[in-house]
């Protein structure tokens, strides 16, 4: 599995969802190598270890070449890995792993961020509608369609 976030918010919400991976071998990507000791000392003292950690281009979608470059990263990573699954709470990161993902065979899931109480993030407005499994953290949010409301993260 592929468990998708940029830092900040993002990541701490799929760090937070870390005990519903539990057997499985989970590969971390996110945009900051710093992030790395964190989440594997998290890891181990839940008795385990970090399957893969990985770094891509931070970008937004006012970053064209940077956009480009993650893409092309995130690519590499997903054919590397080739993971069954992908979980992601977004953003850009997540948006682009769980549409390259998809095409390679990989079931999706999209977590739309805590902090978007009104209305779905522009990420989950392009990406849920391609996921497997599309959640909000916000019952006000949820739709019939999707997202679909589970409960919260944080």
């Amino acid at each position: 599995m592929l468990a998708v976030a940029s830092t900040g918010g993002h990541w701490i919400q799929l760090n937070r969802l870390m005990p519903a991976f539990d057997g499985c071998e989970t590969h971390w990507l996110t945009t900051s190598a710093d992030q790395r000791a964190g989440l594997e000392a998290r890891v181990a003292a839940r008795g385990e270890a970090v399957a893969g950690f990985h770094v891509c281009t931070d970008a937004n979608r006012n970053e064209k070449v940077r956009i480009l470059r993650m893409t092309g990263e995130i690519a590499g990573i997903l054919l590397k890995v080739r993971p069954e699954v992908i979980v992601t709470t977004g953003a850009a990161p997540g948006f682009v792993a769980l549409r390259l993902g998809r095409l390679l065979g990989a079931r999706t899931c999209w977590i739309d961020s805590i902090a978007n109480a009104a209305e779905l993030s522009l990420s989950g407005r392009l990406a849920g509608p391609h996921a497997d499994l599309f959640l909000t953290q916000w019952p006000d949010v949820a739709r019939p369609e999707g997202p679909h409301y589970r409960g919260a993260v944080l």
